[in-house]
């Protein structure tokens, strides 16, 4: 067998947790703007609540949706598998 084939993948344990702790940190504070800036536009317009619900979980979604985006690109430039 070739040497590439019989290489194993090791996780490089220092980025993944940097990744993780980055993650829950930038995902929570994302998360929470969202859901602060759904509750205050619909009190700033007078929504009601079904709307500031609407508005809450659609920011909501859209920071889940960021913080994503940032974990796959903080895994491209800190990689957890090492080959």
């Amino acid at each position: 067998m070739t040497d590439a084939v019989q290489k194993r993948s090791r996780i490089n344990w220092a980025n993944l947790t940097t990744i993780v702790s980055a993650a829950i940190l930038i995902g929570v504070e994302v998360i929470g703007i969202g859901i602060a800036t759904g509750w205050a536009l619909a009190a700033l317009f007078g929504l009601g609540k079904i709307f500031e619900a609407i508005l809450m979980g659609g920011f909501a979604l859209a920071a889940g949706v960021f913080t994503w985006s940032f974990v796959k690109n903080a895994a491209k430039i800190e990689p957890i598998v090492e080959r």
